[in-house]
């Protein structure tokens, strides 16, 4: 399979042609057993952290760079809200995000089930991505990420809402809800209730609440479920065993 035609080229509004992006699936690699592709094929599992052979992953992750225009930077994700300078860290630092202004760097998340958020402003002179599970969503981390841009000259910023587990499979408790209701009232119309206490969570929509409060009004994206999905995506709340995807961006090198 070619692993081009297994990721997800995002169908992204207002994206600039200077700026490229990509999110894998869970197709196209060599990784077996509960980290194949869901059809009895290689997974593509890029996660060093879940359990798979070492040596499995690595081939992913060159296959995944053959596409790419460089090594993704890929970060230590612990929930939180930290942002950092993909050209500039030393190893894998932990956080949740990172942006780049330099051609070439390319910004990478991974998830299970977590919402991938990808960004770019309109001039393609800033980009970024974060990794926004409730928590992290919770915290700030995307708000963290358009100012960490901002303040790196970033103009006015798109963002595109990449695989994450769907408004229909993602069961919170009730300290869930009253995290998001406290800090915005409006969050509280993203879980709709259940039997026993419980809520059906809307992630895709306590990002673009979080997104709009920041002032980026042009999102895209948002459309997929990776619990439901399991023929496509990996999932951690689904499998417990899981590999991970990841979502990528970067500004396009120029011609020498």
């Amino acid at each position: 399979m070619n692993l081009k035609s297994a990721c997800i080229v995002p169908d992204w509004r207002g994206l600039p042609p200077g700026v490229g992006a990509l999110s894998s699936t869970r197709r196209g690699g060599v990784s077996i057993g509960p980290y194949d592709d869901g059809a009895d094929g290689g997974g593509l599992n890029l996660g060093l952290h879940v359990g798979d052979e070492a040596a499995a992953v690595e081939q992913n992750r060159a296959r995944l760079q053959a596409a790419l225009p460089g090594a993704p930077t890929w970060l230590n994700q612990v929930h939180g809200a930290r942002v950092v300078d993909a050209a500039a860290v030393d190893g894998v630092p932990d956080a949740d995000a990172s942006f780049t202004t330099r051609p070439g760097v390319v910004c990478a998340i991974m998830t299970a089930d977590c919402l991938p958020v990808l960004f770019a402003d309109r001039a393609g002179s800033v980009v970024g991505a974060a990794h926004a599970g409730w928590r992290g969503l919770a915290q700030g981390v995307l708000q963290n990420t358009v100012m960490r841009m901002r303040e790196a000259g970033a103009g006015d910023i798109t963002a595109w809402l990449g695989p994450a587990i769907g408004p229909e499979a993602f069961e919170v408790g009730a300290e869930v809800r009253a995290a998001f209701a406290y800090a915005d009232p409006a969050a509280a119309a993203a879980f709709a209730a259940r039997p026993g206490g419980k809520y059906l969570a809307d992630i895709y929509l306590l990002a673009r609440l979080a997104l709009a409060g920041c002032g980026v009004s042009q999102v895209s994206g948002g459309s997929f479920c990776t619990v439901r999905e399991a023929d496509r995506f990996y999932s951690y709340r689904r499998d417990r065993v899981s590999g991970r995807m990841a979502s990528m961006v970067w500004i396009r090198p120029t011609a020498a």
